[in-house]
């Protein structure tokens, strides 16, 4: 690869005198989040589980949602080639937390090593990887370099770009060829990101199918929607996903204004990071509206008018659940979050205008007519309502969604036939 540019060299040294207190910020916060301490040497390249024989493919992705998003696509890699064996690293507690129990066969998980010289070379010393995939913009220099050294193979996933990152990047074009020149595949979440990555040299970059479309339905536990769906009856329900700050009181006002005209309505509303719960609540209760909470064991009784769904692991239940999802992210410059997952559910999609990360989905959701976007708590409000009052135009747009997401199926197996070349080439 040639000598590497100054500031990567410049990083090197940096990363290599700050890795002890790097550690013990992360031990930290492992320790906060219910971690064994076992596993925090894992973060300094430490295996705390023995190296399968035979092929290793090595996925690395940042937090939940691109751990998640591989996890079909393992599944799929290991019905074809049952003698081989995966890991997924990731850096959060949460996505450890949520992956133990949703593993293929044949998989395992660790935590990352931090980007230091010894911790990245003890990592791969053990686990000897034959294929090494790094999911969407998990760029660590040492780590891929070394990786790239050790002989393993090397593709990148679902790579996104925003433009203010490739303005960055153009600044320091060399040092980003020499960095991302280690990757035999680059496969694109959108255009915009193959085209920054073309603009930078690396003309194999190709844009494909967006890795969370073919991720399948998320789980759902069946006792639970039961539990839910008796507790809730024939009331009607619709779901806010995923709010963020300022996004509660735009779901909130949609809400007050749908109870004029559908008095026994229930929103469930989740939001993104769990430890808002108690903000939540006083924006609940200033609305002058009655809730329950799920993280306090509670079920909606008749007089909720909102029940806080404030736990981990339960959002395809709710989707399941509720036959309308606002998709939240998309209201306040977040970037938008996943739609497929509810179409999956077969839940009519309602978002706003912010959604930069999944530009070229949501394009193609409005080519079909298979979502709705609205502008703010009033337009929120008329889309609900209109569904609610028309329960054909409901059931069009739960199809017109499931549809969506089925259709986007036949991508997996093109995915899975390229990275399996990189491992046995033809």
């Amino acid at each position: 690869m040639g000598r590497r540019p100054l500031p990567l060299r410049l990083y090197t040294v940096a990363a290599n005198l700050l890795a002890p207190v790097a550690y013990n910020r992360v031990k930290a916060k492992l320790h906060a989040e219910g971690i064994p301490p076992d596993r925090y040497r894992e973060r300094m390249g430490h295996a705390t589980q023995p190296r399968p024989d035979g092929p290793l493919i090595w996925f690395h992705a940042a937090s939940v949602g691109e751990s998640l998003s591989v996890l079909r696509l393992i599944s799929y890699m290991a019905q074809a080639h049952d003698d081989w064996h995966f890991l997924i690293t990731s850096g959060t507690a949460t996505s450890g937390k949520m992956l133990a129990d949703r593993l293929p066969p044949r998989c395992s998980h660790q935590f990352a090593p931090l980007d230091s010289g010894r911790a990245v070379a003890r990592f791969l010393a053990h686990w000897r990887p034959d294929l090494a995939v790094f999911v969407e913009s998990e760029f660590w220099p040492q780590m891929l370099a070394k990786t790239h050294a050790s002989g393993a193979r090397m593709a990148l996933l679902n790579a996104r770009i925003s433009d203010r990152s490739a303005r960055n990047w153009k600044r320091f074009a060399t040092t980003a060829r020499h960095l991302l020149g280690v990757f035999s595949l680059i496969h694109c979440q959108d255009k915009r990101t193959e085209r920054h990555l073309r603009a930078l040299g690396l003309d194999h970059a190709q844009v494909g199918q967006n890795l969370k479309s073919l991720s399948g339905p998320l789980p759902v536990d069946s006792a639970k929607l039961q539990a839910m769906q008796t507790a809730t009856g024939a009331r009607p329900v619709w779901v806010a996903s995923s709010t963020h700050p300022g996004e509660d009181d735009i779901m909130l006002a949609a809400h007050h204004r749908l109870l004029a005209d559908h008095p026994d309505l229930l929103l469930i509303l989740v939001p993104r990071h769990i430890e808002r719960a108690g903000q939540i609540k006083k924006l609940i209760a200033q609305n002058g509206l009655s809730h329950a909470q799920r993280s306090a064991g509670g079920m909606p009784g008749a007089g909720d008018q909102v029940y806080l769904a404030d736990t981990l692991g339960e959002t395809g239940l709710w989707y399941a659940l509720s036959p309308i999802t606002c998709l939240c992210g998309s209201f306040v410059p977040v970037g938008g979050h996943n739609p497929y997952e509810p179409a999956h559910a077969g839940s009519a999609l309602v978002h706003g205008p912010l959604y930069a990360n999944f530009a070229d989905t949501y394009a193609e959701l409005a080519a079909g007519h298979n979502s709705t976007e609205v502008q703010d708590a009033d337009e929120l409000a008329d889309a609900v309502n209109h569904w609610l009052d028309n329960p054909p135009a409901l059931q069009d747009a739960r199809d017109r969604a499931a549809r969506f997401a089925a259709a986007q199926e036949d991508a997996l197996d093109a995915l899975a036939l390229d990275l399996s070349a990189l491992v046995d080439p033809v």
